[in-house]
């Protein structure tokens, strides 16, 4: 049964056969897919159409004429086969966007916005700016859009693309936004397509359900190239279009799949155009790896946020304060998460979805591949074992121990958090892989999250012991 079939027949008949987080972990067990490809899965709507506001569709503003990027500069064929489309201009959106700008030759940019006020905002003040050891960069040099199903009232109606196939999409929502918003692109998008990921948390076309999503909503090969981007830059918001480059750090891009969603080692020619414009962004410190080791890095990079994100939402502190030793049970708490994190990540390494992702390029079958898997797995049960994890983490947590965590400026701001992203997917891994303990650890850190708590280090490691 392939990997769609077998997920949609999943969600029909698991939930009868056993009772939440006691299905027993069996290759031969039918998982239950996560909740969003469940809504996937049994959506049967067509895409909606979708118009592209530009600063022409606004009412005209007495106070903003003559302001620059008055109306969407015209473009041509090459242009749109060059055109960079970054979704979401947050502090990940403005380090790409700015970044790429800096590049010569320089493609065109369109930064697309998710609300109509920021449209607003940026024809009042149009420009990001990027502060960069302690001096401010300023470039309002960029198209921007809002797309939206609602009409415009006035100026010109367009479409995303002007109706044709998005070449290029740079996706730097938060992590939750990511793929419903490309979901919601489709009817724009297609084989040659590239989209690159570039959020916190795991890209969801990953093993072990990202098969399943692509063979659902693009069947036949049609589906887009996939790049998935690890960012270590640490920057922190200002306001709308505002961001501090905290700490310069890298980029790791690659492959995530192809269009025919089968996982590769390599990068198909149709999405070098996109990975060389990152690789190339001067200042952003981007550099092409393979498939697996791109994905290796986004699990520790997971397993890093789903600790320092939401331990220092709930305490309210920089990063470092987690770590420093009060004896006070709080380095029993990281523990804690870490020892879920690693039998998690253990587990799906085994897990038969992964083998794509084990498999050396390049490599004939028969033996030889069965030999190659065998000792990349257990390199990989090795690197995600607890005292490796442990110690990766506290390497990390020393690097960036002056910053403060995106989830706590989340908190800080009122705005939803990626704590479904992080210990939420660990969280819903472990059930599809029939984990029957669960990540108690993990659940108790979401509700605390999600209810907003503010406490101490001991109120917290209290609550985990249960006192």
């Amino acid at each position: 049964m392939n990997t769609i079939r077998w997920a949609r027949s999943s969600v029909k008949t698991l939930s009868s056969r056993y009772p939440s987080r006691m299905v027993p972990y069996s290759i031969s067990t039918q998982q239950t897919p996560a909740k969003w490809l469940q809504r996937v899965l049994e959506d049967r709507t067509e895409p909606p159409r979708l118009y592209a506001w530009s600063l022409e569709n606004l009412p005209k503003d007495a106070s903003s004429i003559g302001t620059s990027s008055d109306v969407r500069r015209p473009s041509n064929e090459d242009d749109e086969r060059r055109r960079i489309y970054v979704l979401g201009v947050g502090n990940i959106g403005r380090l790409y966007s700015s970044f790429l700008a800096k590049s010569n030759p320089r493609p065109p940019i369109t930064l697309v916005v998710h609300r109509r006020d920021l449209l607003e905002l940026w024809r009042d003040q149009p420009g990001i700016e990027l502060v960069r050891n302690g001096e401010p960069e300023r470039n309002a040099d960029f198209d921007i859009e809002w797309w939206t199903e609602t009409k415009p009232p006035q100026g010109s109606l367009r479409e995303p693309a002007d109706g044709a196939r998005i070449r290029n999409l740079i996706v730097a929502t938060k992590a939750g936004d990511a793929l419903p918003q490309v979901d919601r692109l489709r009817r724009y998008l297609g084989s040659e397509s590239t989209v690159a990921f570039t959020q916190n948390g795991m890209c969801k076309l990953w093993p072990p359900l990202g098969e399943a999503y692509v063979s659902a909503r693009f069947p036949g090969g049609k589906g887009p190239k996939w790049l998935a981007c690890v960012t270590t830059h640490g920057v922190t918001s200002l306001g709308p279009f505002r961001s501090v480059h905290a700490s310069p750090a890298n980029v790791l891009v690659g492959t995530v799949m192809g269009g025919d969603g089968d996982t590769s080692s390599g990068s198909g020619s149709g999405s070098d155009y996109l990975a060389e414009q990152i690789i190339g962004a001067p200042d952003l410190a981007a550099r092409r790896v393979p498939t697996r080791e791109l994905w290796v890095a986004q699990l520790e990079k997971l397993v890093v946020n789903a600790v320092i994100n939401p331990l220092t939402a709930v305490l309210r502190c920089k990063n470092g304060e987690i770590f420093a030793e009060r004896n006070d049970g709080l380095a029993d708490v990281v523990d804690m998460l870490l020892e879920e994190a690693s039998r998690t990540l253990t587990a799906l390494v085994r897990h038969p979805s992964s083998n794509a992702m084990l498999k050396n390029e390049g490599t004939a079958s028969g033996s030889a591949t069965e030999e190659s898997v065998r000792k990349v797995r257990e390199e990989l049960i090795e690197r995600f074992s607890f005292e490796r994890l442990k110690a990766m983490v506290y390497v990390v947590g020393a690097k960036v121990a002056e910053n403060t965590s995106s989830m706590l400026q989340d908190v800080r701001a009122g705005k939803k958090t990626e704590i479904e992203d992080f210990n939420g997917w660990l969280v819903e891994t472990a059930r599809y892989l029939g984990d029957e303990h669960g990540l108690p650890a993990h659940e108790k850190l979401i509700s605390l999250v999600a209810e907003g708590k503010s406490l101490t280090r001991s109120e917290l490691s209290k609550h985990f012991r249960g006192d």
